[in-house]
């Protein structure tokens, strides 16, 4: 009988990795409803048995799955200035937010934090403690911005429409049922702002967090 962990014809060695990609893949497609050890045995073809050599249970494979996410950011670079390296840092997490939708509510969440996890954490207080904020404002800052980012990146999960398209029929479909100029402020933002062409609701997003680094930045330690 072939080992469920060894290699056969045409199929790499089951590793972490494997199991990490493999639930993480899922979960990009479908959500994190339905993932259990047996159907990320079934997207590996081997048996639900053999994941428990690299992951203890479904919270461990999550909270290594969250780990990875952590690990797609970009972390603030030793080089940059405080406020250079905080932007990057928010501009990198949103993207990788909006790759990994399933992730969003749970990036804060984990009791077992992982070492991209806790990586992730230590340099950006790292950066902004090597500019000369002290540690209050430390958390003032980090809260302000983290705020903004996971809140941004869910209500951009969520908005019902994707394309300029879909936006137009929603937005007609919004005013349909009630009398002309029943709601004329949200018309006039819908029809002079919204529905213009090459909006994107993304791009909100740098402009919101300037304004944070704006504000950040008049409690920044004088030169």
């Amino acid at each position: 009988m072939t080992n469920s962990t060894s290699p056969t014809a045409g199929r790499a060695p089951l590793t972490r990795e494997r199991v990490l990609r493999a639930a993480v893949t899922h979960a990009d497609a479908v959500g994190l409803e339905g993932l259990s050890m047996r159907r990320v045995a079934g997207l590996l073809q081997v048996a639900p048995m053999a994941l428990y050599r690299h992951v203890a249970n479904r919270e461990d494979l999550i909270d290594a799955m969250i780990d990875a996410v952590f690990g797609e950011v970009v972390l603030p670079s030793g080089g940059a200035d405080w406020r250079t390296a905080m932007r990057e840092r928010a501009v990198s997490l949103r993207g990788v937010l909006a790759r990994h939708r399933w992730a969003i509510g749970l990036m804060e969440s984990r009791r077992q934090p992982g070492p991209a996890n806790l990586r992730h954490h230590d340099a950006v207080i790292g950066k902004l403690r090597s500019a000369g904020f002290d540690v209050a404002m430390v958390a003032h800052a980090y809260s302000m911005l983290d705020s903004y980012i996971y809140g941004f990146a869910m209500t951009h999960a969520t908005v019902p429409f994707e394309t300029p398209a879909e936006l137009a029929a929603m937005a007609e479909s919004m005013f349909e049922p009630f009398p002309a100029n029943e709601y004329p402020n949200l018309a006039e933002f819908v029809n002079e702002h919204v529905m213009k062409p090459g909006y994107e609701y993304a791009d909100e997003y740098e402009y919101g967090l300037d304004r944070i680094l704006d504000a950040i930045e008049t409690e920044a330690p004088s030169v």
